[in-house]
């Protein structure tokens, strides 16, 4: 039985379910929204398992599901040898989102990350603590910061209204997911014209450590018209 995950909830579930029967492919929930179970159609021998867009990664990377729908964003930031665990089989459309850096309007003369590494080694020099970036994509932010050379920071964990923590001072910046720039604006934030550290959309995966001897990947793949991977 081939075990495909996809967002338990919310918008993403919705589209995810209307792009699989656009394919000729149903998935359909329980009756009760209390059970995160469901059936296929349109495909044999094939398991609906549903689970938050957030747990798909580690269920992939430890071959519990063998296939799942979930966002770039999720799985770089999870799983840090990713190229190692999954093979994404086909962005989806939908679920747009880009990684960003944005710091204060009033920074006038911050625009790029140049110039936030010079603000934070000059805001290190003043107050004695580095510059502090609020998010809750701790790895993806450190690559993509240590791409760009800005090492004088500090991350502090957000796992709440992330844009708020520069108001609330307990940030100096921040990086985040955005889709229209709305809330940023909001908050009197501006995104750093090379601020944008990855451009996520929501994708199919394909774990490379699920046990495919009793599931039907090629028949599946063939009815999506995927590429059959190389596991």
């Amino acid at each position: 039985m081939l075990k495909l995950g996809v967002p338990s909830k919310g918008r993403l579930q919705a589209d995810t379910f209307e792009w699989f029967a656009q394919r000729g492919v149903t998935l359909k929930r329980t009756e009760s929204d209390r059970e995160y179970t469901g059936s296929v159609e349109g495909v044999d021998n094939v398991q609906l398992v549903l689970l938050s867009a957030g747990e798909i990664p580690k269920e992939l990377a430890k071959g519990r599901i063998h296939l799942g729908v979930t966002g770039t964003d999720l799985i770089q930031e999870k799983l840090p040898d990713h190229v190692g665990q999954v093979i994404p089989l086909e962005e989806m459309g939908f679920g747009f989102a880009d990684l960003i850096i944005a710091v204060p309007k009033v920074w006038v003369d911050v625009n790029c990350l140049d110039d936030l590494d010079a603000a934070a080694a000059q805001f290190r020099k003043d107050h004695g603590f580095r510059l502090r970036i609020a998010t809750k994509y701790h790895n993806l932010v450190r690559a993509g910061l240590r791409d760009f050379g800005v090492a004088d920071y500090q991350l502090v964990d957000s796992q709440g209204a992330t844009e708020g923590t520069v108001k609330n001072l307990t940030a100096e910046a921040i990086a985040d997911i955005t889709s229209s720039g709305a809330t940023l604006e909001a908050n009197h934030l501006k995104i750093l014209s090379d601020g944008v550290l990855l451009k996520s959309q929501a994708t199919v995966f394909a774990s490379k450590s699920a046990d495919y001897r009793a599931a039907p990947l090629a028949e599946f793949c063939t009815k999506m018209g995927w590429e059959v991977p190389q596991l």
